[in-house]
């Protein structure tokens, strides 16, 4: 048996090498339970999926700060890992759900990654494994589970036609005339937000390709905005550049960020997020705020 103090060691030491993964799992469970406040069963049953996806929610927000710091992201369970809960980090869609679904298949859930596109309505096939989401099958039944789709999603919801209320948000999944199903999530009146996929298993090489493309190429979304958001309870919380926005069941309001203080700020108090030389970003977010909003008066770079 290995020493604790060498284990405790390892634990919290950076996964560096994928041939790692799979030692010290017991540990390692236990460091993500702590990591999103989980005390409860473990059983693979549908009680314990809901709780444990609505901790996963309520403690790690969706962020690309690595994508606008330069920092490369990969699909690798082991950088994930040291990032996301050694380091407790938030993350995108590949961190998120792939940390997520790791998790859920070692507690002893039949869990599938799956392909997703996100506004594959707009951009077409292109869009396939843009985004990573998850099927668990529990009694042979199908659930959408989704916990890095920027928090819209509470729960785990079944594959099936229907509109359901996670305040604020509505969601509901269609099926498409091609036989994709579309998850859709919407606020008031705003055009929806959705993607589609197939419940089949994922190609991985194409998540890699993906991941790699939304962080290099110029026309990626991840690579113009910065974007932290976050369910926090009945409230959903968003930070894009240098916006602030709040959301509630019956309102919305926002904020604007005026320096780079504010910004380390919000970052450390509203998302509990610390990283290291975050606050050189802030030129590149003002001048990208202008870039967007010309109307408004630019202020100085502080």
């Amino acid at each position: 048996m290995m020493p604790r103090s060498v284990a405790d060691a390892r634990a919290a030491r950076a996964w560096t090498q994928a041939e790692r993964w799979g030692t010290l799992r017991a540990m390692e469970l236990a460091a993500y339970f702590d990591r999103i406040g989980y005390s409860g069963p473990r059983m693979p049953d549908l009680a314990t999926l809901k709780a444990v996806m609505r901790a996963h929610v309520a403690a790690i927000p969706f962020e690309n700060i690595d994508v606008q710091m330069g920092v490369r992201s990969s699909t690798a369970l082991p950088g994930i890992f040291d990032k996301l809960v050694v380091r407790r980090r938030g993350g995108w869609c590949y961190e998120n759900n792939g940390l997520f679904g790791w998790a859920l298949g070692e507690m002893g859930f039949d869990v599938r990654r799956v392909c997703g596109g996100v506004m594959r309505i707009a951009r077409g096939d292109a869009a396939l494994g843009n985004h990573l989401t998850l099927i668990v099958t529990l009694d042979e039944a199908p659930w959408l589970v989704d916990a890095g789709f920027g928090g819209s999603l509470a729960g785990p919801i079944p594959l099936a036609e229907a509109t359901r209320h996670y305040p604020p948000f509505a969601v509901a999944l269609a099926r498409q005339p091609d036989g994709y199903w579309r998850f859709e999530e919407r606020y008031g009146t705003a055009e929806p937000f959705s993607y589609d996929f197939l419940p089949d298993p994922a190609d991985e090489a194409l998540f890699s390709r993906q991941c790699l493309t939304q962080q290099t190429d110029a026309a990626s979304v991840f690579v113009q905005n910065l974007v932290v958001q976050q369910r926090q309870g009945d409230r959903h919380v968003s930070l894009r550049g240098r916006v602030l926005l709040e959301r509630w069941t019956d309102g919305q309001a926002t904020r604007r960020l005026r320096n780079a203080g504010e910004f380390v700020d919000m970052l450390r108090g509203q998302f509990g997020l610390e990283v290291p030389g975050v606050e050189r970003l802030w030129p590149r977010i003002v001048a990208r705020h202008a870039e967007l909003f010309p109307d408004e008066a630019t202020e100085a770079v502080a």
